[in-house]
């Protein structure tokens, strides 16, 4: 599959031409997080049932009436925090192997890159261009290998209701660990090593911060 532009005429009756929707990609986005917390909690459902799974966090592996343990329902924050933890790793993971790709697709082109800032303004401007249609609204660093970039109107949270700011700020978050795997994974693909982190506080916007780690680019 390639995203270059179709070449005209654009003959939509051509039996070889192949055509993307936009909104393709924003589903996809939309289902991933509800899709990697059912995986979550099926396996972590799996592992309570486990001849030893109640017994390690009940205490003395007693269970109340609700599932949770009787001992005020510690058992069920453990179980919501490797839930969480398995949806990041797993939404990561998903967004690390897209990044990987598409950043080796459009920079093959391209000169090499010499400095980190030459592909973090390439994150920026070209691969969130392909990803959300748009820009990164603006980037800031403190030239030692920390850059802010944040987006005005994320593309995932334009949609998103926001009646009740701050459950829609905690039910928002999960969206970001995706795209800070696309992230990372374009970053290692052009040879910096980054951990990427990201937040809002105000929906629809959003800020990813990228710690470089190391560097294999050759000025």
């Amino acid at each position: 599959m390639s995203f270059d532009a179709p070449l005209p005429p654009y003959n939509a009756s051509d039996p070889h031409a192949r055509f993307l929707n936009v909104s393709c990609l924003d589903l996809l986005l939309i289902e991933l997080v509800p899709l990697a917390e059912r995986m979550a909690r099926h396996v972590s459902a799996g592992m309570s049932s486990s001849p030893n799974g109640g017994e390690g966090r009940g205490g003395a592996g007693e269970v109340g009436t609700d599932g949770g343990t009787a001992t005020g329902g510690v058992g069920d924050g453990e179980d919501e925090e490797r839930v969480r933890d398995a949806m990041y790793w797993r939404l990561d993971a998903l967004g690390y192997r897209v990044g990987l790709g598409l950043s080796e697709r459009f920079s093959r082109d391209r000169p090499l890159f010499t400095e980190p800032l030459d592909v973090i303004k390439f994150l920026c401007k070209d691969l969130w261009t392909i990803v959300f249609k748009k820009q990164i609204d603006n980037l800031k660093t403190n030239h030692r290998g920390v850059y802010v970039l944040t987006d005005n109107l994320f593309r995932p949270f334009s949609r998103m209701s926001t009646t009740v700011r701050g459950e829609a700020i905690q039910r928002a978050q999960p969206y970001l660990w995706f795209p800070c795997g696309v992230l990372r994974g374009a970053l290692a693909s052009l040879g910096i090593k980054a951990s990427v982190q990201a937040e809002t506080n105000d929906l629809p916007g959003a800020a990813f911060q990228i710690k470089t780690l190391g560097s294999t680019l050759k000025g």
